[in-house]
């Protein structure tokens, strides 16, 4: 059987621009064994500039001109870093990201796009929006809509007469109404990019929507609901918009790359001037033997230069040189189902060119849809009986999802005997080996992940997040720290910095907790796994899984459905907004919530991978009771539910649907989450009912979504849901 090559580069793609998008399907398609791409992002999502006045317009819903680059790099094998770059240390090869330790690279590429926000315009930051980025826009112009919706005012003002500007104030003048939009142009001519006809067409569609246009007409400053223009006419705003030019982002300045007005010079195969290590494309870089202006086709035409020159880089190959093309089609969109094209002194206008524009878009949109995941590779024609149906067409989960069933583990554990030592409290099938250690209590546990992300620094923090799960359940303090890690086959110089990196986001959990990295055992293997080993102290008795009487209300402090989520992430099948919500819950530690339950919880445990169900039902058997939960008081992750509607599941929600005790499972995806594998999950407690009003709201007021999810009542352990 082959094994993978050793990885031994690592190329880091900065952005999720156009250019970077088509270079991770192209990658998708043709991976280079032994090179780890890495893209860093911060938003799950990239829009799609093309559409954006349609979406300003009403014409498209904002799905549509959203590229989902966890999908996406799903497909191309690589990892989403879900950060902001703010700098690179060329001397270290390091990309410097707000939040979280440095990224190394060995090839780095810059597509981060401008903004067109206005700095030096008095009162824009607080009562204006830039243009670009797309996605913050997009978000204000859907709030400024829906109050509109309610009665507010509806007046906008955009300040910039360019193509961009003028297809925004088009499409919103559109969306609005006539006479409700200004378009504020400094200089004496709109438009100047066009050619003259093409002008005189756009504007003509301009005075059909009631588009008001000042020319020569200065903004001098942005206050609460107006613009003031130079002069001293005041324009009614309740909506204002810049767009009157593209700015570099301000932190390329301090990185040494050499700059062209504030964008990265790079030459003619689109790597730096000054470093070859540093690739730029997209508007956010300058082609010193070729300048054009900001345009998204040539970040179109860009990407196959800049995929092959990566690799050429990586491999030490031939680069090519990228040619963008002299003169380009301009498709303007002007607020209704009508554009005008204009091309070489050429011009055209109508609902056809529209046509014309919405499928270019479509098209270019469905570069990136239906893309599949990569196979498991085609079954064997004879395999021995149950294989097939073990395998079930899927592959393993991560996380939690890869555990052993509970059934499996419960009959081999049923084998050990009970511990010979007074000094162990806690017997076989316990959450943690609960240890007397002279006067003290000592909590013990440990827990590994398989990896569902390939983002290690993340997986690393929800592996210790997952680890301390045990002994804040029982109430104990954290104290040491053992990690395990399996490392893929690498270079040293990638273990090096890839355990640094994964140590470096433990220690983000652990120290806050006041526990200590004191060692641990790494390894090489098939594939990346993380876990700890933690030990907890505790002042007194523990908090176990007895206890719990009837009438005590259960908490759960975090939402369910991340074994949903994770499997249709795998299946490429997950919205990346839902996938990055699910990763942001799983990350959250939850030491305040222990401290805040722990005094006052009769019993507790955490959910992890035998879902709410299992852990649920160790906690009842343990207390000799039964339990009641409301399926509608459930906090849910956003995605879950439609998911599991969707017939997805994770590898380990079958063996799930028995917990140990008597259990009716209703029909419904409410009722199925009850099954789903927790990874990281939250904690569940038995806390007297006059007490759970007040301890919800606390844990609400740390930012956590607990909720009252049912009642312990009498009888043998049992489970009811409805």
């Amino acid at each position: 059987m082959d094994e993978p090559l050793p990885l031994t580069r690592d190329v880091v793609l900065i952005g999720g621009g156009h250019t970077h998008a088509l270079v991770l399907r192209a990658w998708g398609m043709n991976p280079l064994p032994g090179a780890r791409l890495t893209l860093v992002s911060p938003e799950p999502v990239a829009p799609y500039s093309g559409m954006l006045p349609g979406l300003v317009a009403g014409h498209y819903r904002r799905e549509a001109l959203m590229i989902d680059l966890v999908r996406l790099v799903r497909f191309a094998g690589a990892r989403l870093v879900l950060g902001r770059a703010e700098g690179l240390d060329r001397a270290r090869r390091e990309v410097l990201l707000s939040g979280r330790a440095p990224l190394r690279y060995d090839i780095a590429s810059l597509d981060i796009g401008v903004t067109s926000d206005m700095p030096d315009l008095p009162g824009f930051a607080r009562h204006a929006h830039p243009a670009k980025p797309l996605g913050p826009f997009a978000e204000a112009w859907a709030a400024h809509l829906a109050r509109v919706a309610q009665g507010g005012p509806a007046e906008a003002v955009v300040i910039g007469g360019g193509v961009a500007g003028t297809e925004l104030a088009l499409a919103m003048a559109y969306r609005l109404g006539p006479g409700r939009v200004t378009l504020v142009e400094a200089g004496p001519t709109p438009l100047p990019g066009l050619s003259p006809g093409a002008r005189r067409a756009v504007l003509a569609e301009a005075a059909r929507l009631g588009l008001s246009l000042r020319t020569g007409a200065a903004a001098v400053e942005v206050g609460p609901g107006q613009v003031r223009l130079a002069g001293g006419e005041t324009l009614p705003s309740a909506f204002t918009c810049g767009a009157a030019g593209a700015r570099a982002q301000g932190w390329l300045a301090a990185t040494g790359l050499a700059l062209h007005e504030g964008f990265v010079a790079v030459g003619p195969t689109l790597a730096s001037t000054n470093d070859p290590a540093v690739f730029a494309a997209g508007d956010c870089a300058h082609l010193t033997h070729a300048p054009r202006p900001k345009a998204g086709v040539f970040a179109v035409r860009a990407a196959p230069v800049l995929f092959d020159n990566l690799r050429a880089a990586l491999t030490g190959t031939q680069p090519r040189r990228f040619r963008p093309q002299r003169d380009y089609l301009r498709l303007v969109s002007c607020g209704g189902r009508r554009a005008v094209a204009d091309r070489s002194g050429l011009h055209a206008a109508g609902g056809w060119v529209w046509r014309w524009k919405d499928r270019i878009d479509r098209r270019f949109m469905d570069r990136f849809a239906g893309l599949a995941p990569m196979g498991a590779g085609t079954p064997p024609d004879l395999a021995a009986l149950g294989a097939r149906e073990e395998a079930a067409g899927r592959p393993l989960c991560g996380g939690c999802a890869a555990k052993v069933g509970r059934g499996a583990l419960a009959a081999a554990l049923a084998s050990l005997p009970a511990p010979g030592r007074p000094d162990v409290l806690a017997g076989p099938g316990d959450d943690a080996a609960v240890l007397r250690t002279g006067g003290a209590t000592q909590v013990l546990t440990t827990d590994t992940l398989r990896a569902f992300t390939h983002d290690w620094w993340l997986l690393a923090r929800i592996a210790a997040v997952h680890a301390l799960g045990d002994v804040w359940a029982m109430g104990a303090a954290p104290q040491a720290v053992l990690a395990q890690v399996v490392l893929p086959r690498m270079s040293a110089p990638l273990q090096t910095a890839t355990l640094a990196e994964i140590l470096a986001a433990a220690r983000g959990v652990f120290d806050p907790e006041g526990a200590a990295i004191v060692g641990g055992h790494s390894a090489l293997g098939a594939e990346l796994s993380v876990g700890f080993t933690v030990t907890g102290l505790a002042q007194g008795p523990v908090t176990g899984l007895a206890g719990a009487r009837p009438g005590d209300a259960l908490i759960l402090t975090k939402a369910l459905g991340t074994g949903v989520i994770l499997a249709a992430e795998m299946a490429m099948r997950a919205r990346g907004a839902h996938v990055a919500a699910a990763l942001a819950a799983m990350a959250r530690p939850q030491g305040e919530a222990a401290r805040l339950l722990a005094p006052r919880a009769r019993a507790m445990t955490d959910v992890t991978g035998f879902g709410l169900a299992g852990h649920l039902a160790g906690l009842l058997a343990a207390s000799g009771v039964s339990a009641r939960l409301d399926l509608a008081a459930l906090p849910v992750l956003d995605g879950a539910l439609d998911l599991l509607a969707a017939g997805i599941r994770s590898t380990l929600h079958a063996a799930n649907a028995d917990p140990g005790v008597p259990f009716a499972l209703p029909p419904g995806p409410r009722a199925e989450l009850l099954l789903d594998p927790q990874t990281a999950g939250g904690l569940l407690a038995a806390v007297p009912e006059d007490e759970a009003p007040g301890l919800v709201a606390a844990l609400r007021g740390l930012g956590l979504p607990a909720a009252v999810i049912g009642r312990i009542a009498e009888g043998p352990p049992a489970i009811a849901a409805a």
